[in-house]
């Protein structure tokens, strides 16, 4: 099952289910995080939730996508409660774009050293025997839900940035039910978003460079994760393709488990606060930055997979001013 959020023409929240072309109107639902929390409740699935609703047949697909009225899967109406976070080094192909990255004039810098000794440590031991905890990833915040666009929507940059690359992910999109216990609500695909101009001038400022605006969708699927997935991930520019590669996921393609990965987030109380929403992005090994690729405004990045519908679309658009330097204020 794969489950959308929308605008109704009225601009109304609604749910749907997709069923190829059209849109199955979930009955009496404005948000999957409602319908997530009333399974959680009922102690049953999501699918469970959905057929003890009910659906009506809704509006055509294309013609949603094309309106640009499809949301973000799930979230929060508090952007706030919110959390965006992921983790890197996880993808078996990611040390090596992550050393393309932090080459500068043929040497390694210093810092390369912790990023190689991360990534062992997750080949070692990042699938660990069930119920034991394996190698701790990288991990990284990104921000709460106010800087997530919707599908088809630009990314704001800011001016102070000095790249805007994508990053094809898979994410795992959470919900924390009145137990105080996470739930995987399902997954979707992410494009990440970063600065790796920045990154690549020091590795201490990877925390910088995950402060962007990133967008995931436009389809949440609910159940069991493929363990291989083969994506496509690509930058059209002036309506012709740029470039274009393939992107590999799900465990067989990953020094992680899925399992391991949640348990290094989740471990922390603070990420346990009931009714919060999680968007947690997986990584990915696959980056035109480190193809020599220098996108630009108006430049449109598109990520498909099959086992995920729709793909997701989304521009580079016009700078976001920051606060201007001298105006922190003093009481």
């Amino acid at each position: 099952m794969r489950l959308i959020q929308f605008e109704n023409t009225d601009g109304g929240r609604q749910v749907g289910v997709v069923e190829g072309a059209h849109v199955q109107v979930v009955n009496d639902t404005r948000t999957t995080r409602e319908l997530a929390l009333a399974a959680i409740r009922g102690h049953h699935g999501l699918a469970d939730e959905v057929a003890a609703r009910g659906t009506r047949p809704g509006p055509d697909y294309a013609q949603l996508l094309q309106e640009r009225r499809l949301l973000p899967p799930l979230d929060h109406e508090d952007p706030a409660h919110c959390l965006i976070s992921g983790t890197g080094l996880t993808h078996l192909g990611s040390a090596s774009a992550r050393d393309k990255m932090h080459q500068q004039e043929g040497a390694v810098e210093a810092g390369m050293t912790d990023t190689m000794r991360i990534f062992k440590w997750g080949l070692e031991g990042g699938k660990p025997a069930e119920g034991q905890a394996g190698a701790q990833p990288e991990w990284f915040y990104k921000g709460d839900g106010s800087i997530v666009v919707r599908p088809g929507a630009d990314f704001p940059v800011p001016p102070f940035a000095e790249d805007a690359g994508e990053e094809p992910e898979l994410t795992g999109l959470y919900v924390i039910g009145e137990d105080g216990q996470p739930y995987r609500v399902g997954y979707a695909l992410g494009n990440e978003f970063s600065d790796h101009v920045m990154e690549r001038r020091n590795y201490l400022y990877l925390a910088h460079s995950k402060l962007r605006f990133c967008a995931y969708g436009p389809e949440l699927r609910v159940g069991a994760l493929p363990a291989h997935l083969a994506g496509t991930s690509r930058i059209i520019r002036n309506g012709e393709t740029l470039w274009e590669k393939e992107f590999l996921s799900g465990e067989d393609n990953m020094c992680h488990s899925l399992a391991n990965l949640e348990f290094h987030h989740f471990k922390y109380a603070q990420f346990l606060r009931p009714g919060d929403v999680h968007v947690h992005y997986f990584g990915t090994a696959t980056l035109s930055f480190a193809d020599g690729v220098k996108t630009q405004p108006g430049d449109r990045f598109q990520i498909s997979l099959d086992a995920f519908g729709a793909p997701l679309e989304n521009g580079i658009g016009e700078s976001a001013e920051p606060l201007a330097i001298g105006q922190v204020n003093a009481l």
